[in-house]
C-alpha cells in the first residue's frame, strides 16, 4: 500500500491511519496521547495519537468485519474500496499494537468485555508487530470481528512537501471499549497520557507537550465537542489538508490552509 517512488522530486506520501482514542472522565472526556521516543526518525519526542502506516495485508478481503461496509467507508473517506478497507483495518490494528486496546468484539455483542492482557494476546500483539501474524488470523481464531461502527472518520492530513518522510493520514475517533485499559506496550513511545483535550493547547504552548499541528488541531476540535456524545454527533467532511512549511524569523513553522501557523517541535 506504500510506494518509494517520487513525484516532482517529493516523496509520495505513505497511506496511514491514526485513532483519537477517547474515554469518559466525569462529565467530560479524556484523549490518549503517546510521546514518541527520541530515536524515532519521524517526529521524535512529539505527542501523537496511536497509529501508523498501512500494511499490504490490511486490505485483505477476508477480514471479519461488522458495521459500515468497506464500500460505505470508501464513500466517506474519499478513496477506493481496497484503500478504505486497509485504512480501517490499519487504524484498529495499529491501536492494538501500540496500546493493547482492541476495537473488536463478538458479532452483535456490544456487552462483550475483552481482556487483552493475557500471554496469548501478548504473543499475538507482538506477532502483528513483526508481521509473523495477520490481523485476520488473530481475530478469526477467536471468533471476533473488527467493529468498524466503533470508528468515526474525523479528518485527513498530508505531510508537507519537503519532508523526507511523508504520510497521507486519515484520522478516526473512537471510544475506549468497555472493560479495556490502555497499556504502555508499543515500544515507539516512552510515555502515554490521558488528558482533557481542552488542556492540550496550554500544555503545548508552555512547551510541556510538543506535538505536530494535526495533533494539536484535532485535540482542539474534539475539545469543542464537549462530550463523547458531542464527538459522536459532530459533522465532519473529510477533505485532504496539506500544510506548508516556511521559515519565519529563523524558525520552521507549519502553515495550515486556514492561515493559522504553528512552530514545529524542536
Amino acid at each position: 500500500m506504500s510506494s518509494g517512488s517520487e513525484q516532482g522530486g517529493a516523496p509520495v506520501p505513505r497511506p496511514a491511519a491514526t485513532v483519537v482514542l477517547l474515554r469518559r472522565a466525569g462529565e467530560g472526556m479524556e484523549v490518549l496521547l503517546m510521546r514518541r521516543v527520541r530515536s524515532m526518525g519521524f517526529a521524535p519526542g512529539a505527542y501523537v495519537f496511536p497509529g501508523g502506516g498501512v500494511d499490504e495485508r490490511d486490505a485483505a478481503g477476508d477480514l471479519p468485519w461488522t458495521g459500515p461496509s468497506p464500500e460505505e467507508w470508501a464513500a466517506v473517506l474519499g478513496v477506493d474500496v481496497p484503500r478504505a478497507r486497509a485504512l480501517v483495518c490499519a487504524a484498529v490494528r495499529e491501536t492494538f499494537e501500540e496500546t493493547g486496546v482492541l476495537l473488536a468484539g463478538g458479532p452483535g455483542s456490544d456487552g462483550l468485555v475483552l481482556d487483552t492482557t493475557s500471554e496469548e494476546w501478548e504473543r499475538d500483539r507482538l506477532g502483528l508487530i513483526d508481521r509473523s501474524r495477520s490481523f485476520t488470523e488473530v481475530l478469526s481464531r477467536r471468533g471476533l470481528v473488527l467493529r468498524s461502527e466503533w470508528l468515526r472518520a474525523w479528518s485527513r492530513w498530508i505531510t508537507p512537501v519537503g519532508e523526507k518522510r511523508r504520510f497521507d493520514t486519515w484520522f478516526f475517533a473512537a471510544e475506549l471499549p468497555r472493560g479495556q485499559l490502555s497499556r504502555d506496550v508499543g515500544g515507539e513511545a516512552d510515555l502515554t497520557r490521558w488528558i482533557d483535550p481542552a488542556l492540550v493547547e496550554e500544555e503545548w504552548a508552555r512547551g510541556r507537550m510538543p506535538m505536530l499541528p494535526p495533533t494539536l488541531v484535532t485535540c482542539g476540535q474534539v475539545a469543542e465537542c464537549g462530550t463523547l456524545a458531542g464527538v459522536r454527533s459532530a459533522k465532519r467532511d473529510i477533505v485532504a489538508i496539506e500544510p506548508e512549511v516556511r521559515v519565519v524569523d529563523g524558525r520552521l513553522r507549519v502553515f495550515a490552509p486556514d492561515g493559522i501557523d504553528y512552530p514545529l517541535p524542536s
